[in-house]
């Protein structure tokens, strides 16, 4: 039995998935006549309360695509500097935006208002690049899957609102914070400009992310989308998916906190461990012991059929999603006692 944690993106259609997504009616989604996809934006767009929305292949695209709508060239995106926009996204910010980024010290990846504040550049400042966009990232990967205090969030906001300055939301694992604190997609609706979210996480979808925002944005999102390449024809196959997950798949991840939590337990008190993250939602970050090669480990791991990812320095991290069951729990237990 394989063990695999090295993301939410490893899943397998459901069964239930595959049906819907084979029972779909399809058009041309360049040409706008793709019932399903238009079906899938419609609803997102009304589950955040925003005007519109588009189906894109990746995360990495709709963030980009919202970056690249927001700022000019020459302007810069303040962020945490473990964003997953500037760590992970092959320089899209400057390759396709030719923007530069103010990378911000934050609480495992959450920034606060008062630095946003004072990270701003000011506009009289002609030395300086001209701050056209602030992001967040909820949950945050690098910080072990922990999510904003709402509060937090406003605060932010009301920086952005008073500088003119818009707040993009990278919400690649959104839904995983919305379950465990109860806050719904309006209430973040109403503080974004725009907002990407992926079915291809912990939703379980093959493929797949939206933006959100109003209709100007989405409509020079497009028009971008077609740019790079991401307009796709019978895309409806996918965004049936999507409508499938959205309607049932949200709820569940609160099985897969519980797993993660059961996996954090695990590496309690063994001895290559030196420091467990908070396990906040679906991902499990630990630090191994000085002199231990996170390489070596996972390579360990893997050899036992235990799946996970090096994450830095020292750094192993461990991602449960819906094909993981307290089966493989039993066994990841089994198999922990004949490490190390």
């Amino acid at each position: 039995m394989k063990i695999d944690l090295r993301s939410d993106t490893v899943t397998r259609p459901t069964r239930e998935m595959q049906e819907a997504m084979w029972a779909a009616k399809v058009g041309d989604d360049v040409l706008g006549d793709d019932p399903t996809v238009n079906v899938l934006q419609e609803k997102a767009a009304r589950l955040f309360g925003m005007e519109d929305a588009l189906f894109c292949p990746s995360g990495t695209m709709t963030n980009q695509l919202a970056i690249r709508v927001h700022t000019q060239p020459g302007s810069d995106v303040i962020c945490d500097k473990y964003s997953h926009i500037y760590l992970y996204e092959g320089g899209g910010i400057m390759l396709n935006s030719f923007s530069s980024v103010k990378l911000l010290e934050g609480d495992r990846g959450r920034i606060s208002a008062n630095q946003v504040s004072e990270a701003i550049s000011p506009e009289n400042d002609i030395h300086s690049t001209v701050t056209r966009l602030v992001s967040l990232e909820n949950t945050m990967n690098k910080g072990g899957g922990c999510y904003y205090d709402f509060e937090e969030i406003k605060a932010i906001r009301a920086v952005c609102e008073q500088k003119n300055i818009p707040l993009h939301l990278d919400g690649a694992r959104l839904f995983n914070a919305l379950v465990e604190t109860g806050e719904t997609p309006q209430q973040f609706g109403e503080v974004f400009d725009s907002i990407s979210i992926c079915l291809s996480k912990g939703l379980g979808c093959p493929v797949g992310s939206l933006l959100l925002g109003t209709k100007a944005t989405i409509t020079k999102a497009r028009r971008f989308r077609k740019a790079m390449g991401g307009g796709w024809r019978q895309a409806g196959y996918l965004a049936a998916a999507g409508i499938y997950a959205l309607d049932n798949h949200v709820e569940r991840l609160r099985e897969d906190h519980q797993r993660a939590r059961a996996i954090g337990e695990m590496f309690a008190n063994r001895p290559e461990i030196e420091e467990i993250f908070p396990v906040d939602t679906n991902i499990v970050i630990v630090r191994l012991a000085a002199g231990l090669s996170e390489s070596d480990y996972i390579s360990k791991c893997t050899e036992l059929g235990i799946l996970g990812v090096t994450f830095g320095k020292g750094l192993v991290r461990f991602v449960t999603h819906l094909d993981i069951t307290d089966a493989h729990l039993e066994e990841m237990q089994r198999l922990l006692k004949q490490l190390i």
